[in-house]
């Protein structure tokens, strides 16, 4: 467990369920993480879990929409450090103001573009102002980036957030040709659905009372296409992003690496 021992990672997003478990398996593997987040006390809070459990972490205030607090922030790090190995953002968007659930006739232009403005636009800004330190302190790290699987899959009322998904695979192609000259790698992460986070508890609690039927029912809808009887975990993604920024996860510079144990509809 010290793949990552002595590495330098930022999480942004790290009250989130997805980035504490990617904050956690960061720790875990020997790295130093600061965590993040618009709520210093929920960022502490990460810090302390993590601390408790036997890694290092420091707590930082960031709002991962904020350029000006995101370059402050990672400055503050490489001049503490002379390093940055490792970025991860987890930042997410409320289903309902992302227009998720509502056809494409109805969806509103400002629920169209939340998605691409809040999640892809926040991903664009902490990958490009890691990068800029990397180069700055000859550091050859990782960026790590996070998207769902709607791109890849043919699923109704979603018109924005599939956008979203789609531009985050193409802006981590676009990065990994520009950065790899500076030994940078980019990857991104493609989930499946997270069934024990609360935000798809959320989605299927609200989606099935819309839809008149039985909060099993909804449920089955995320896992009839599983391959496997058991979907991804929590502690899955935090183990696989921990290898993909380890020297181990270089082949997968530039992919899309789906996290889904396979999906009959994801293409």
């Amino acid at each position: 467990m010290s793949s990552l021992k002595d590495k330098v990672a930022v999480v942004f997003a790290a009250s989130g369920e997805v980035a504490g478990a990617v904050a956690r398996a960061f720790a875990q593997h020997g790295a130093i993480v600061y965590v993040t987040a618009r709520n210093l006390d929920a960022a502490r809070l990460r810090a302390e879990e993590i601390v408790a459990s036997g890694g290092r972490a420091e707590a930082g205030q960031v709002d991962a929409l904020n350029e000006a607090a995101i370059d402050a922030y990672l400055q503050k790090v490489v001049a503490d450090n002379g390093r940055l190995d490792m970025v991860f953002n987890g930042i997410g968007s409320y289903y309902k103001d992302a227009g998720s659930g509502t056809p494409t006739t109805v969806a509103t232009f400002e629920q169209f573009m939340n998605p691409l403005q809040r999640i892809c636009g926040s991903q664009f800004l902490t990958s490009r102002v890691a990068a800029k330190y990397m180069i700055e302190s000859g550091s050859a790290g990782t960026i790590l980036l996070f998207n769902a699987s709607m791109a890849k899959t043919k699923t109704a009322n979603m018109a924005g957030f599939a956008a979203a998904c789609a531009a985050i695979e193409g802006l981590t192609r676009v990065m990994a040709a520009e950065f790899g000259q500076h030994g940078i790698k980019a990857i991104c992460i493609c989930s499946g659905a997270l069934m024990e986070t609360s935000k798809i508890r959320e989605m299927i609690r609200d989606f099935s009372a819309l839809a008149g039927i039985p909060r099993e029912e909804m449920a089955g809808n995320y896992t009839r296409f599983d391959l496997l009887k058991s979907g991804p975990t929590l502690k899955q993604l935090g183990e696989t992003a921990a290898f993909l920024v380890s020297e181990n996860g270089a082949p997968f510079n530039s992919h899309i690496v789906d996290f889904d144990c396979g999906k009959i509809n994801v293409l």
